[in-house]
């Protein structure tokens, strides 16, 4: 390339151009794998219904009352009786894949004690019709929805007797299950145990919300993970598990230093310290050095640390909806770093936002995920994705013609694939959230993700009829042609 120095200014760009030219052609023979996993997400509370059947026991969502603008979470999309519609509905997408959870309560009601062989009997049927359709399943086994007992008498995953608790559950459903699920994760969004979610989503319902009870409940279940993780390669060899952050990608506001500096180490804590952990076996030594600094370091407990150190991830998976930019100025001194994200967002005046506020960046996902697989050497599996918009639909309306959402999958599956042709990265599949209508993670069935719409209200729960909305359509050939055909 050095000789081109000595060419006048149009044969440079000219050869320039050629450069470019060929580079292109060579992105667009490329394509992803042809075991590529294309699919859908859940939790259970959002999606199964059937709260107090089959001997299924209570759980921190099952108490939560309505309001109103959210709905209780007894029904979900009453998936408990409609799994082979919405089964159907997958499989004629084109789907090979459905994430789910297995919910602990339907299997020990009160989170400890006796299996309930009645529990398992919905997921045997799930499971088998997932497997007789071509769909790969792929477990979750704790989506926030903490035992009731649980989380009254002990705090949730702040008690190591839940901790312990959760890992027996959790072999209960791997002997179970092992040899027909291949792809397993622990804890979904399990960063989100080190910023102001942990507490309400690890059962955490009573007591002062203080910095050491968050470590606490971050490590205990970091101990839980590594202990799964041991147990899922010990008795099944061939199946694979892998770690699951919510993945937060921090830019700073400006260019001034400190923006730069309190970008990285917000990223540096909730992303980074637990990328460690799953890709090394240890948390990030500037994480230990504030626990040090802070007289923290009693959130670990002995042997903890060479637990962690003896597991190992075979993919890391994430969620990814947004990006966040950060302000040094909002910033007090005593700010601990993982809520950086809480006390130093702003909006970023270069990206769009949905209308509840979340931006849309679709390169800061492609960055995201080649990052990942650079850092990791591991594929990487996104498995959250998607965009809530409010949707009504009429007896006039046949159908729901969601542009919108189409423009949201096509601009991150176009960076997906950039970021597998363009930069290299091993991307194993690309998971969207709740591809069929689900409440949302507040409880609001207004704001819709699926590309399919399901007739239910927050306090109106109709017929919960599936209506396939054109995204559906135009999803079905995406998959169909392994995400080369976008438009």
């Amino acid at each position: 390339m050095i000789y081109l120095l000595f060419l006048n200014d149009f044969t440079f760009k000219n050869k320039s151009a050629i450069i470019i030219l060929n580079i292109k052609e060579k992105v667009n023979k490329l394509a992803l794998k042809k075991n590529f996993l294309w699919g859908n997400s859940v939790s259970s509370m959002q999606s199964e219904g059937g709260w107090d059947l089959d001997g299924k026991g209570m759980s921190v969502y099952d108490v939560k009352p309505a309001t109103k603008d959210t709905s209780d979470w007894k029904n979900g999309i009453d998936e408990y009786h409609k799994y082979q519609e919405d089964v159907n509905l997958m499989q004629e997408m084109g789907m090979n894949c459905y994430r789910f959870q297995v919910s602990w309560t339907r299997i020990f009601p009160n989170g400890d004690g006796d299996i309930n062989e009645d529990g398992f009997r919905y997921y045997d049927k799930l499971i088998e019709s997932l497997l007789d359709a071509g769909i790969e399943p792929m477990i979750c086994l704790y989506h926030f929805d903490m035992p009731l007992k649980l989380a009254e008498e002990y705090n949730g995953f702040f008690s190591r007797y839940v901790t312990e608790a959760f890992v027996k559950f959790s072999k209960s459903v791997i002997d179970r299950y092992g040899k027909y699920v291949k792809y397993w994760i622990s804890f979904n969004e399990q960063n989100g145990y080190l910023f102001e979610a942990g507490f309400d989503n690890s059962g955490y319902v009573s007591g002062e919300r203080t910095i050491e009870a968050l470590y606490t409940i971050a490590n205990n279940t970091m101990v839980a993970h590594a202990e799964i993780a041991n147990y899922i390669h010990s008795k099944f060899p061939n199946t694979k598990i892998g770690g699951m952050l919510a993945y937060q990608e921090f830019y700073p506001a400006t260019n001034h230093p400190e923006d730069v500096f309190i970008a990285r180490k917000a990223s540096e804590f909730i992303n980074q310290n637990f990328i460690s952990a799953f890709v090394n076996g240890r948390y990030s030594k500037e994480v230990l050095t504030f626990l040090k600094n802070n007289n923290l370091l009693s959130t670990i407990q002995d042997g903890d640390l060479e637990l962690i150190a003896s597991h190992r991830n075979d993919f890391i998976s994430l969620s990814y909806y947004y990006t966040i930019t950060l302000n040094h100025i909002y910033l007090k001194n005593n700010t601990p770093p993982n809520f950086y994200m809480r006390d130093a967002s702003e909006p970023n005046k270069y990206l769009e936002s949905s209308e509840w506020g979340w931006q849309i960046d679709p390169l800061g996902f492609r960055n995201v995920l080649t990052k990942l697989s650079n850092e990791t050497n591991l594929p990487i599996f996104p498995i959250e994705n998607g965009i809530g918009v409010n949707e009504k639909i009429s007896e006039q309306k046949q159908t729901i013609i969601d542009d919108y959402r189409i423009k949201y999958h096509k601009e991150h599956i176009k960076a997906l694939c950039d970021a597998v042709n363009i930069d290299g990265a091993n991307i194993m599949g690309y998971l969207g959230w709740g591809l069929i209508d689900i409440p949302s993670s507040k409880g609001d069935m207004r704001k819709r993700y699926g590309v399919v719409y399901v007739n239910r209200e927050n306090h109106n729960l109709k017929d919960m009829k599936r209506i396939p909305k054109a995204s559906f359509y135009w999803l079905k050939q995406v998959i169909k042609s392994n995400g080369e055909n976008l438009d």
